[in-house]
Formats: C-alpha cells, structure tokens, sequence
C-alpha cells in the first residue's frame, strides 16, 4: 500500500484539487447549497481516482462484455433520457431519479474512450481503410443520432472530436480526409436548414454578430464579457461579484463558472486556474508517452482530448470565441455527472503510471 502511494502521482493530484478549490470558492460566493453538494461530489470523486487505480483496467478493458456493455448501457440510458417527462434547460439530456440527476452524454464519452482506444490499438496502420473508417463512424455516429435530438450538440460535438481525434492520431489519408470534409460540410449545411431548432441557431448567428441581440441570444455572453472585463488583476473580491452576486450571469455555476470565478479572484486567479489546468494536460500526457502499450498511450490520449475539448468550448464560450455549447469546465464546472468520468479518466491515467512504475 505505501509503496503504491509511493508512485501515485501527486502532482496530478494535487493540481485536481487547485480546481476543486477554486471551483467551491466561486459556489460558496453564491449558492450554499450548491457548495455543499458540489464538496460531497469532490470527496466522491477523489475517492474514485484513488481507489480506481487499484482496478486493473488493463484487463477490464480488454474484456468486449465490459466495452460493449458500457456503450449499450450508454446507449440504453440515452433512449431512457428521451422518453423522460419534460426538459431541463430546454432538452432531453438529463436523467432524473431520486431527486438527483444524471448526464448518460457522459458515460458515452467514457464508453467511446474505452472502445476507440481498443479499437485503435489494433488497427493503428490501417486504420484509414475504408472497413475501419466506417466501423469507428458508426459507434460515434448511434450516440450522435440519440444526442443530436435530446438537442444537445455540445455532447455531440464533443464525442465526433473524440472520434476524429483517435483516427487523426493514427495516421491520415489526405484523398480521404478530404472527402471527408465535403461530405462533413454537406452534413453541416443540411443539418442547419432541417434539424437545427432556431435557439441553436440563434447562438451561432449571435456568435458571427457579437453585439446583436445583447438581450437575447448575445445576453450570456455579454454578461461574462462583463464579468471577465470588469474584474482586474485581483478582481472583486470574494462575495463582491456584481454580475454573480446580482444575477445578471446566467448559468454562473455552470457554463460560466470561469467568468464568475473570475470576476471576484481577478485575472491573476483565472490565470491561476488556466495554469493549472495546463499543468493536468501535460502530466496525462506525460503518463501516457510512459505507458507500456498502445492502449494504454491511447487511452491516456482520449482522456487529454476530453479535457482539452471540455476546456477550450467552455473557456471559449465564456471569453465569446466560440458559440455557446453548455459545455462544462472539466473538475471545474458544478455537476456530478461531468466530475464522475472527469475522475474515472483520472484514476486510469493513475494505473496507469503505476503499472508502469511497477
């Protein structure tokens, strides 16, 4: 037991837990409620990254009941989201049961890092053949379908860059990646005029023309614009946020955690933050150049791409480079659903510095 502790990763660790604190800082500045849940979640997760790293994933990931029944459970849990009675921020993406609620978006992302990461490993030199290309599609594409409708394009999004991203880092065929773009274009466009609802809409047209509809579709924005802006080096200080503490922040424990957070620690807290979360990039990926074989390198790549893709919507969101997706801050953002596979993905990248320091 010392001995494992011994090679745990700390540093990791203890980067985890400068988000988690500045996370709670920002909650308890403006909902009690939420900081009380939120702690309890943090004690779940790191909880789950130390005793997780005692499961021996190598094993558990190589078996295809554990592989496929994660996504069919995946997959299952989404059509139990559709069929649930009324919506929640105006989609079907959520779960409720017992006065809590679940993400199953989520344990997609897990599932489709568990299979892309098997599923590459074996096929790295060939993976642009045309079998392979359309195998991979499919197991992204199933989900898409059931997400894209709840609507959430923000988790749809973020698993097509999980599949893109595992077939780029296998190499790349530039005749197919190219008709691959025409064709991702042609979806795009067909999508937009059919199956887009008009808020979507709303958010990307809002994007292209910043300063229109400051009262409707551009108002979040503005808001954190605001925040961000009006916070200086050391900002508001810690209950003094007037765009939190005010209301004016939509979705302030949320999506834009970053601009509240912000708006009372200054831009030298959210370069603090920005830092930190830097830092957990590079020790993933560190762990994962050291990793003993592929799957485990491509695991440790999916769970980089999560975060990596997690972070530069919602920063971008928050600071208006990108439309807004309601995507979270990864071990950031309030919510159990994001935290639980946040901390999964943790505690695999932990087995998987101490298998290889075994």
């Amino acid at each position: 037991m010392t001995l494992r502790l011994r090679h745990f990763d700390w540093m990791l660790v203890g980067a985890l837990a400068v988000l988690a604190t500045a996370s709670l800082l920002s909650l308890a500045s403006s909902n009690n409620t939420l900081f009380m849940r939120q702690s309890l979640w943090y004690v779940i997760a790191f909880a789950i990254i130390l005793g997780g790293s005692y499961i021996d994933w190598r094993w558990l990931g190589s078996q295809a009941w554990f592989r496929y029944g994660l996504y069919g459970f995946a997959i299952a849990l989404l059509v139990v989201s559709h069929l649930m009675p009324g919506a929640i921020r105006g989609t079907k993406s959520w779960i409720s049961f017992g006065g809590m609620q679940y993400e199953p978006g989520e344990l997609v992302k897990l599932a489709l890092i568990f299979i892309f990461a098997h599923f590459f490993s074996r096929r790295h030199v060939d993976a642009w053949q045309s079998k392979n290309i359309f195998i991979s599609l499919v197991y992204f594409a199933v989900p898409a379908a059931l997400i894209i409708t709840q609507p959430d394009i923000g988790a749809a999004f973020i698993i097509f860059c999980l599949w893109l991203g595992f077939l780029l880092v296998s190499g790349i065929n530039i005749k197919r990646f190219s008709i691959g773009v025409l064709l991702a274009a042609l979806l795009v466009a067909v999508f937009w005029t059919s199956f887009m609802k008009p808020y979507q809409k709303e958010r990307i047209t809002g994007f292209i023309f910043p300063q229109a509809d400051p009262l409707g579709a551009n108002y979040n924005v503005i808001q954190a614009k605001i925040a961000i802006g009006s916070a200086g080096l050391f900002g508001k200080g810690f209950g003094s946020g007037t765009q939190t503490q005010l209301r004016f922040l939509p979705e302030a424990q949320t999506d834009f955690l970053f601009a509240a957070f912000v708006e009372e620690w200054g831009i030298l807290g959210g370069v603090v933050v920005l830092l930190t979360f830097l830092f957990i990039i590079y020790r993933i990926v560190h762990i994962g150049i050291g990793a003993r074989d592929n799957y485990f390198k491509l695991i440790s790549f999916g769970a980089a791409l999560y975060f990596l893709v997690h972070f530069f919507v919602n920063i971008g969101s928050n600071l208006g480079l990108v439309p807004v997706a309601g995507v979270t801050f990864p071990f950031f953002s309030y919510g159990g659903s994001n935290l639980l596979t946040t901390a999964i993905l943790v505690s695999i990248i932990e087995h998987t510095r101490l298998e290889s320091s075994a």
